[in-house]
């Protein structure tokens, strides 16, 4: 049992807010919302998911940020919340200072998708044919602040080729005008609707960016494969303000650890594409300062910034 003072009513005493610094339907939305009721349920207290849509996170975040470090108040992001100091100029939070992990939930691999009409089929063909055509291919992301745009400018990089950025208010808007040939390649997270794009012909997919191959599309190499090292992976994960008291993230921390490792819930995450990750806070410590020292390099040679 967790020791609180005597004086204080047992955690959770009140509902929680958990909010989501993106738009509802989205990947870290739908696993904080099956995350948060499961939580509700073995706590005795509403976990209530908010949603605060705004350019890269920034305010919904700083929310959290700013909310009492009493975990009544928590933070479900993904994974441009470990860069945004990186690319948003005069950004007040920062998500090593400002945030105590208590969980990476889950992982996802992304897909490097191109439309049908290129007529390639692997990632060696696809390298060919960019070379061979230069800046008349475009290339689709999910935003100008997104980890789609950094990990196609890291894979751009890597394969010593050039297409042209057209950024999107999502990976949404994105994967139509792909499949309508507006823009010819993207490398976007894998889950949601795109296996069923990928069956019906509507885009054909040649890698994942996982360093390993991806149980939710088996039949497919990795990026590193043709390229050692290639990485990328977008994730969803749970946060507290700094301050919170040890007690309660351990609270948390435990409670999550038993939802996350519950067969049922299991199934429901990994029917949304996610590859649960679960285990300690430090995993998801590791991950934000990995991705830090990573895309900060990208963002640095790119001059990529956000106003």
């Amino acid at each position: 049992m967790l020791a609180f003072s005597a004086a204080a009513q047992p955690y959770p005493s009140k509902p929680v807010r958990i909010v989501v610094p993106s738009s509802p339907g989205g990947a870290s939305d739908l696993v904080t919302r099956v995350v948060s009721a499961a939580l509700g349920e073995r706590l005795g207290q509403s976990f209530v998911v908010e949603n605060r849509v705004t350019s890269g996170g920034i305010v919904g975040t700083q929310q959290v940020a700013d909310a009492a470090p009493d975990g009544y108040t928590l933070l479900g992001t993904f994974d441009t919340f470990a860069i945004n100091p990186y690319l948003f100029k005069g950004m007040k939070w920062d998500p090593v200072r400002d945030f105590a992990p208590l969980m990476q939930i889950c992982r996802y691999p992304q897909v490097l998708l191109v439309h049908p009409s290129l007529g390639v089929k692997t990632v060696k063909e696809f390298v060919a044919l960019a070379k061979e055509k230069g800046a008349s291919l475009n290339y689709g992301s999910a935003g100008p602040a997104s980890s789609s745009r950094l990990a196609y400018e890291l894979f751009k990089d890597t394969a010593g080729i050039e297409t042209v950025p057209v950024h999107y208010k999502g990976g949404g808007p994105a994967i139509q005008d792909l499949m309508g040939g507006q823009v010819q390649v993207m490398l976007i997270q894998g889950g949601g609707s795109i296996p069923q794009y990928v069956k019906a012909g509507k885009l054909v997919a040649l890698a994942v960016s996982s360093l390993e191959r991806s149980k939710f599309y088996p039949e497919l190499p990795t990026i590193a494969e043709t390229y050692p090292g290639f990485e990328s992976e977008s994730w969803v994960g749970l946060f507290a303000p700094a301050a919170t008291p040890h007690a309660v993230l351990e609270r948390l921390h435990a409670e999550l650890v038993k939802v996350v490792s519950d067969a049922a819930m299991k199934e429901k995450l990994e029917a949304q594409g996610c590859d649960v990750v679960g285990g300690p806070a430090e995993t998801m410590a590791a991950r934000v300062r990995n991705d830090q020292a990573k895309w900060s390099r990208i963002i640095r040679e790119k001059n990529i910034t956000i106003q």
